[in-house]
């Protein structure tokens, strides 16, 4: 069961990821794009704690703090694929 709450994690960062690139496309100034990741992984997890039985926080600041490094990783994955592509 706790495969799941780490799959919570990780789908936070996936929907954080495609929130940014949605920021991107928009024109948005690129500066904002990590904490538009953050906020939105930040709501996603506090979301994630009512919702998913096994998301791994059971308080609602944990909930926050898990949300919020799962939405800032999204903008890593993004610089790491921008270096692949160099």
């Amino acid at each position: 069961m706790e495969m799941m709450g780490i799959t919570g994690v990780a789908t936070i960062s996936v929907i954080a990821y495609m929130l940014g690139e949605l920021a991107k496309a928009s024109k948005l100034d690129n500066k904002w794009i990590p904490i538009i990741c953050g906020i939105s992984g930040g709501v996603l997890g506090v979301v994630s704690m009512y919702l998913v039985p096994e998301f791994p926080a059971t308080d609602t600041i944990s909930a926050l703090a898990v949300g919020i490094v799962s939405g800032l990783a999204a903008t890593g994955v993004n610089q790491i694929m921008k270096q692949m592509k160099e």
